[in-house]
This record gives structure tokens, sequence and C-alpha cells, in this order.
């Protein structure tokens, strides 16, 4: 098909997607995500072959991968979850990391870049498919919702840092040093963050708002486009520095627009959810290898392999260092659902294919294991607690886009 045909494809597949989600909303709370990689795998090569890339697909993707990191950046609040709940979070992940490059390096044979890569994906939650579960469980403003947030952070922000701070193709000792030089630049940027605006900037801003000048949407993108900028600069991930431009975008949006930071982060969301990252996850399905999995071998033993791991790695330290108040129905649901993944492991496994780091055949296998994480685990945890999963509300599938 031709180039401006196929970006017309992706364009009305990612207005379809939205649909099946929908009607199975009601029943089962399956992310936009899962609808828009299978019938981005339909149109690719592997299947009827009507969709390729080219130059302006793959750049409006990488943009797509960024604005997700945002956003995800974004909704993460550390200040709501704190001391020993925390800490407990911060502790189960280490030792999810270590068992997860352990275990990586087993399988692929020691071989340090595939490893990482590897290993980083089977670290991350899943927050967003979870959050619509607990909430159609009235259960998000209780001390186990409060739990799951703290762990689904830190699984959310510890594979960014970490796949910034593992040695890839640079020495530990260099690329540590990069992150500490990239770390300083972002504290210093933390702190001018949290200075009292001048007292013009919240008039602008809402002067603006809904006007052609929209200057706060304008200097959120600014901020966006210096953050990855400044990772290109030092040799960072660009993963890390989205997701540091999303935080800074709370801090600044919550101190110089106290009244209008929901609108313009509606902005920002419609934006991305409605245009940039339904690019990604649709070209992600194009480059999907469905051919390695559907002619067996390796990456079809691997897939059930990753989603068994994905529980034990991920899962087994959350439900051994979970909050001693919590029953053993709450920390076995908390397991299932911080074993539950799919956004930031496309995010993880795009890089690495993009880097050499990993091959197509391995990132369909844990491509495919996330996807089934999420169809399957957060509906398993309700009934771990001891409950049904209730069927979500009306809404629920503006919800399910959340990144994580």
């Amino acid at each position: 098909m031709p180039h401006p045909g196929v970006r017309i494809l992706i364009m009305a597949v990612a207005v379809l997607a939205p649909l099946p989600a929908y009607w199975a909303g009601h029943r089962l709370p399956i992310p936009v995500a899962v609808f828009e990689i299978t019938l981005g795998i339909f149109i690719g090569p592997d299947v009827l072959g009507w969709a390729h890339g080219d130059q302006v697909v793959d750049a409006l993707s990488s943009l797509g991968l960024s604005m997700l990191i945002f956003l995800a950046g974004y909704e993460i609040e550390f200040a709501a979850v704190r001391g020993d709940t925390l800490r407990r979070a911060m502790d189960a992940w280490t030792v999810t990391l270590a068992l997860a490059l352990g275990i990586a390096f087993a399988l692929t044979g020691a071989q340090a870049g595939k490893s990482f890569v590897t290993g980083t994906a089977l670290t991350s939650t899943a927050l967003g498919a979870v959050l619509p579960i607990l909430r159609g469980a009235g259960a998000l403003g209780g001390r186990f919702a409060t739990v799951v947030m703290a762990f689904g952070a830190v699984r959310g922000f510890g594979p960014i840092v970490a796949m910034s701070v593992l040695p890839g193709g640079r020495s530990p000792g260099r690329a540590t040093a990069v992150l500490l030089a990239f770390a300083l630049i972002t504290v210093a940027a933390v702190i001018w963050a949290l200075r009292p605006p001048p007292p013009w900037l919240p008039r602008v801003v809402t002067q603006t708002l809904h006007s052609s000048g929209q200057f706060a949407v304008r200097f959120v993108m600014l901020l966006l486009a210096c953050m990855l900028g400044l990772s290109a600069a030092f040799g960072v991930d660009t993963l890390l520095g989205a997701f540091v431009a999303g935080l800074l975008t709370r801090l600044v949006l919550r101190r110089s627009a106290p009244d209008g930071g929901e609108a313009v982060l509606g902005k920002i969301e419609a934006m991305g959810f409605g245009f940039l990252v339904p690019i990604f996850f649709v070209v992600t399905g194009m480059q999907f290898d469905l051919d390695a999995l559907l002619q067996g071998g390796r990456p079809l033993l691997l897939l059930p392999v990753f989603l068994l791991l994905f529980l034990l790695v991920r899962g087994g330290p959350a439900y051994l260092l979970a909050p001693s108040d919590l029953s053993r129905g709450d920390r076995g649901a908390l397991a299932r659902y911080c074993s539950a993944c799919l956004p930031l492991v496309v995010a993880i496994t795009t890089i690495g294919v993009q880097d050499g780091a990993l091959d197509t055949g391995a990132a369909a296998a844990l491509t495919g294991a996330a996807m089934l994480s999420v169809l399957v685990l957060p509906l398993i945890a309700p009934r771990v607690r001891g409950g049904t999963p209730a069927a979500p509300a009306p809404t629920s599938p503006e919800v399910v886009d959340e990144p994580w």
C-alpha cells in the first residue's frame, strides 16, 4: 500500500480499537492497547500485509513512545505513598530486579545487552490495567489500594531508571557518571519547578487556555522536547528524559496553574492518547514477529515461560515484602496485580530491538506474555482476595488507557 494509504489505515485502526475495548469493558476491563497491537498485527506484514512502516510513521511512533512515558511520569505521585509502604515497595522491586537479571542471564547465555533488556522488561507493573479493577470493586480508596499504588509507582519508575543505569554500549563507570550528571541537572530543574511562579504566569495560563495561544500546552511540549534533547546529549535513554519531563510537568502545573492544571493535562492527554500513543501501539503490532511464534521453536516456548516469570519474579517479592497489616488474600491479590504489565514491556522491547540488543522473536514472546498478563492476572486478583471482580462502570474504558 502507498505511504499515504498506510498512514490513513493506521489512523483508521486507531479509531476502531476503542470500540471493542468499550464493548468488552462492560464485562472485562481490557486495555485498549491490547486491541491496538492486535489490529496492528492483523494489518501488518505477517497477516494481511496491508501496512508497512515508513519514515513518517516511524517518527510518529517514536513520538508516541515518548508521549506514553511522559504521561506515565505525570501520573506517578510518590508524595501519596511514603514511609514503610514505599520502602517495602522499593525493596520488593530491588529483589525483583536482581532475580530478573539473573534469570535473563541464564536464558540468554550471558549475553549482556539482551539480558539487561529482558531482565528490565520483567520488572514493571501495569498500574493502568489495575486501577479500573479496583475502581469497579469499590476498593480504590482503601489501604489495599494505597499499597497497590505504591508498588505500581516504584515498578513504573524503577525499570526506566534501570534502562539508563545498566550497562549497554558504555562501561558501567561511564554510564553511572553520565546518569549522575543527568540527575544533577534534573534536580536543578525540580528545584526550579518548586519555586513560586511569577505573578503573571497563572494569568497567562488561564487566559490562553481556551484560545489559539495555548501557552501552557506549548510550554509543556517545550519541556518534553528539552528533556528528550538533554537525554540525547548525555547519551541517556530517552525513556528517562520523557519520564522526568512528566514529573516536572506535574510540579510546574500545580504551582503555576492550580485551577487550570487538569484542563491542561486533558489537552495533553488528548494529544497523546488521541493521536500519538495509538500510533505507537499499532506500529508495535505491525512490527510484531508473529511468524516466529507460529512456527514454534524458542520464541513460542518462551511465551509461557515469560508469563510464569512475570508471576514469580514480580509477584513473589511483592507477596513476601508486602506490609504486615495485609491479609494473606490481599498479599496474593497484590502479587497478581504487580505481575501484570503491557505498555512498559512494549516500550522496553521496542528500544531493545532498535538498539540491536533484542531479536524480534524474543520481543514477540515478551509482548505476547505481557498481553496475556493484563488480560488474565488483574481479573484473578479480586477472587484471590475473597471476592469476585466487579463489572466496571460504563466510563471505565476511558480509564483503561492509563499508561501503566
